[in-house]
């Protein structure tokens, strides 16, 4: 259970049989759980290095128990701490690496069929989509995760969409969960589906994209805000790469107009994301926006959640998740 905050099974072991008998010695605790002097040893010398052990005021060679609410509380603190970090150079290095392919597209102006196109302004980004989907012979993927869309944006895709249909062209759709609640999107959703395309829905997507058959996949520069413009990927090495992530994506999610599938403890697949997202130590805003739900709703989420867990804070009802085997364990 403690794993997570650095601590061997063990030293676990021990702590908790310090925790019912404080004032046990070694010998008494080697004869209690049947271990030698040595494992005993090396078990309170970990307790120590983890700061739930000090030195006694009244004889130093002697170590007593550091009160639990102050030194486990200290290690999770450091935990929550760590994992924070490490979601800012997560974040950083996105921003890095939408740089790179931005710049690498500007130095690299590749001609269509080969390397990358960069293309700048919306404009120009729709002209292109339309050019590669009239050429699509067998299917048209995308990742939606743009949240409301206006019904002139939505109306203005219709004829294309049923020109694509017609011709015997499948379309699959993958919108983030929260689409649902957009009427606009809900009943377009109906409408493709009726025409024979095919729609679905999941609580997060990396980022927008477009695959046009196996040839070409369009991405944008900046993940967040589409406006300045994509990069259009040619090559069977990279498009093939992302396809596999759209797979991957597609057999997870959910059908657009059903209810979402939940796990054997009753989980829905948006409550295990935020379970998974609170366990790295995002905040409620990152949470928020990666869902493309409001903050209040996903407070309501979270204290749901967290009733449920009997956990005290966000962070722990992220551990206790991950401990109970609600989500995947993180190191």
């Amino acid at each position: 259970m403690l794993s997570l905050l650095g601590l061997g099974s063990a030293g676990e072991t021990v702590y908790r049989a310090i925790l019912e008998n404080p004032s046990h010695g070694v010998n008494q605790l080697s004869e209690e759980l049947g271990w030698p002097v040595r494992r005993v040893r090396d078990a309170l010398d970990e307790l120590a290095r983890l700061s739930l052990l000090r030195p006694s005021w009244e004889d130093p060679r002697v170590f007593r128990l550091v009160r639990p609410e102050v030194g486990l509380s200290a290690l999770l603190a450091r935990e929550e701490t760590a994992l924070l970090h490490r979601q800012q150079e997560i974040e950083r290095s996105r921003a890095i690496i939408a740089q790179m392919i931005a710049t690498y597209a500007d130095l690299n102006p590749a001609q269509p069929g080969e390397g990358a196109e960069t293309l700048l302004g919306i404009d120009t980004v729709r002209t292109r989509i339309e050019e590669l989907a009239l050429r699509c012979r067998n299917e048209l993927r995308v990742f939606d995760p743009q949240g409301a869309q206006t019904l002139a944006n939505i109306d203005a895709s219709r004829p294309l969409d049923r020109t694509l249909l017609e011709n015997g062209v499948e379309i699959r759709i993958v919108y983030l969960a929260s689409a649902r609640n957009d009427q606009s999107i809900a009943t377009y959703a109906t409408w493709l589906t009726e025409l024979g395309g095919q729609v679905r829905a999941t609580p997060t997507l990396p980022t927008r994209m477009i695959i046009f058959d196996w040839e070409a996949a369009l991405l944008p520069i900046d993940p967040g805000d589409s406006s300045v413009g994509a990069v259009l990927l040619h090559g069977a090495g990279i498009v093939t790469a992302l396809t596999a992530l759209f797979e991957q994506t597609w057999e997870r999610a959910d059908a657009f107009g059903e209810e979402p599938r939940r796990d054997e403890r009753g989980l829905s697949g948006q409550e295990r994301e935020v379970l998974r997202l609170l366990s790295t130590g995002h905040t409620d805003e990152a949470v928020a926006r990666k869902l493309d739900i409001s903050v209040r709703t996903l407070r309501r989420i979270t204290a749901e959640l967290m009733e449920r867990l009997d956990a005290r804070s966000r962070f722990q009802a992220g551990y206790l998740a991950a401990d109970r085997g609600w989500i995947p364990a993180r190191r």
